[in-house]
């Protein structure tokens, strides 16, 4: 993929904020801090486009970048900090199952996982909820550059088991100092661009599960 533009389109803290345009969307969700914005930025090419919040888990708003005027990346708030109080955590999910419910644009989500952990509680029921209302997801597993050639089988082996993936393949890694794992996700990216959207009865459905309850 040539990036030839990427800009911010908007901020949406509620669903009647969100864009309505012709453009399909691919989703981007992990953890707090887990290196979202550093992944936008790198498969962007642009230094600082996507930012990250100064107060870890305090992000409210979902954030959406216009690509080449042809498709949208969205960045969704993090999720899983501590220090969150209950109330910010429940309007935090119910902003995010909105988008991820109804948002007819919306062709997949990259589900980012720091490849130095396995995944977490959080991490395994937003997969659950995602399977739930029909969206196909990619789990990427990010600051690679952090983990040994020779354990990488192992740590793709144990996140594909925990987050009940069909095959490994459905695992990638990334790291956005090196660049490790660009070509791959920009293909697996463009293939999500070209699908059909979900049937509209999938929108519907799905256990609603607060991925932050805990």
């Amino acid at each position: 993929m040539r990036v030839q533009t990427a800009e911010f389109l908007l901020s949406a803290g509620r669903p009647d904020q969100f864009p309505r345009g012709p453009w399909p969307e691919v989703a981007f969700a992990g953890r707090s801090n887990v290196g979202k914005s550093s992944m936008i930025n790198r498969l962007l090419s642009r230094r600082d486009l996507a930012h990250t919040s100064s107060t870890p888990g305090r992000t409210r708003t979902i954030n959406f970048y216009t690509v080449n005027e042809q498709f949208v990346f969205v960045d969704l708030p993090g999720y899983g900090y501590a220090k969150v109080s209950r109330a910010l955590k429940d309007a935090w999910w119910g902003l995010v199952e909105g988008y991820l419910r109804e948002q007819p644009q919306l062709r997949g989500v990259i589900h980012i996982l720091d490849a130095r952990h396995p995944p977490t509680p959080l991490d395994r029921e937003l997969q659950t909820f995602l399977r739930g209302v029909g969206l196909p997801s990619l789990a990427v597993l990010t600051k690679a550059d952090k983990v040994p050639r020779g354990a990488r089988a192992a740590v793709r082996a144990a996140a594909a088991r925990a987050l009940d993936l069909p095959a490994l393949e459905a695992t990638i890694f990334f790291s956005a100092e090196t660049g490790e794992g660009v070509p791959e996700l920009w293909r697996a990216i463009e293939e999500r661009l070209r699908a059909s959207v979900r049937p509209a009865g999938q929108r519907a459905t799905g256990r609603r599960r607060n991925p932050d309850s805990h």
